[in-house]
């Protein structure tokens, strides 16, 4: 499991205070600690209240690269943000992320050439969040599709099926979980599955649980990313075993510890 790590993020009030007093030392800290969880890649996002989103994104990369060379996931709804923190972030980042709309489709995916970056696409149009498996489904060929007519190798393409919070969309979970295993038969290559895990739980009071509970049974359908918090020792032990139980890793009886060197 690839293990984006979620914290840098403006919605969190102390990345957002970071931000604003320019605290270096807080973001690399924060950096550091997600990496030693076990990230393998780090989500940046300046967050809602960043006035100038292009420069602090910027400011955001230099900081984190001062301290390591992890993937660097770059986030944000506005392409020239994206461009900004590619630029400091050098080849192999993602953007994060693309919808379905061709409008998106036709600036990302050449950026992401341009950069040589991975590129997150959400199943979600301009119609709204899908509401059944073949509607994340048309909206996966779409982007894929969209991928191939400009020469971006699916190799390169995470699938987000946009999970729902259970506690609003309890019915979509298991067509969420069946999208995961059916969008790596879209194309050959396959694209890489990934999802923003949080938001299964957004709004519940057993969130650490919820959220334990889906990443397990997406790994069993096939799920190759995700968007985390890996300070969350629990989590990060059901992932490990989840892959421990599927075959993944070979077993000793330190096997966390194990995993976690590699």
């Amino acid at each position: 499991m690839f293990i984006i790590g979620e914290l840098i993020n403006g919605m969190y009030s102390n990345i957002a205070a970071a931000i604003k007093e320019k605290d270096k030392a807080a973001i690399q800290k924060c950096a550091l600690e997600q990496i030693k969880c076990g990230a393998d890649a780090l989500d940046i996002n300046c967050g809602p209240a960043s006035k100038q989103p292009v420069v602090d994104i910027q400011w955001l990369v230099e900081a984190v690269r001062e301290v390591t060379d992890k993937t660097l996931c770059l986030d944000s709804s506005k392409p020239q943000v994206i461009e900004s923190g590619l630029k400091a972030a050098g080849s192999g980042s993602i953007i994060n992320s693309t919808t379905a709309d061709p409008e998106k489709l036709g600036l990302l995916i050449p950026l992401a050439k341009k950069y040589n970056a991975g590129l997150i696409g959400l199943t979600i149009s301009a119609k709204g969040i899908p509401q059944n498996r073949d509607q994340r489904l048309e909206l996966a060929a779409t982007i894929v599709s969209a991928c191939a007519d400009q020469d971006f190798s699916t190799e390169n393409l995470y699938l987000d099926p946009i999970v729902m919070p259970v506690n609003v969309a309890q019915t979509q979970m298991r067509d969420i979980l069946e999208s995961i295993r059916e969008f790596k038969i879209i194309s050959e290559p396959s694209p890489k599955t990934v999802v923003g895990l949080s938001n299964v739980s957004q709004g519940t009071s057993a969130r650490n649980l919820i959220n334990r509970t889906f990443l397990t049974m997406a790994v069993a359908f096939g799920l190759d990313a995700a968007i985390l918090d890996p300070l969350d020792k629990d989590l990060v032990d059901a992932l490990i075993t989840a892959e421990l139980i599927l075959n993944k890793n070979i077993y000793c009886d330190s096997y966390l510890e194990a995993y976690r060197r590699k």
